[in-house]
């Protein structure tokens, strides 16, 4: 029969570099675009990037934990999530504030 692959527990499996630096530019890149965005927050595009950024990290943490089981429920994977949750949250919200004012400034200019 064919030979099993172990699945890797947190326990036996350790990042190597090559993991640990794609991450932090993975990071680094995510809070570029968010800083950009808070700079230019009417920049619609930018602004559903960003928002695209919270969405990408929510869905990796919590497939982290709850598919790939390489991560616990401890603090270091709760305030990640807590921090996209609450930020989509916010973007959402903010969204209908923007769409508000943009309605607003078609209606001045005619």
């Amino acid at each position: 029969g064919a030979a099993r692959v172990p699945m890797c527990s947190p326990l036996l499996c350790a990042v190597n570099g090559l993991q640990a630096r794609t991450f932090g530019v993975w990071t680094l890149l995510s809070s570029v675009i968010r800083c950009l965005c808070a700079i230019d927050i009417r920049n619609r595009t930018l602004y559903y990037i960003t928002l695209f950024t919270f969405f990408l990290a929510l869905v990796h943490f919590l497939s982290e934990v709850f598919i790939y089981h390489t991560a616990a429920l401890t603090i270091g994977v709760m305030a990640p999530l807590m921090v996209a949750s609450f930020s989509i949250l916010g973007m959402l919200i903010g969204l209908q504030y923007l769409e508000v004012e943009e309605l607003a400034q078609t209606k001045k200019k005619t």
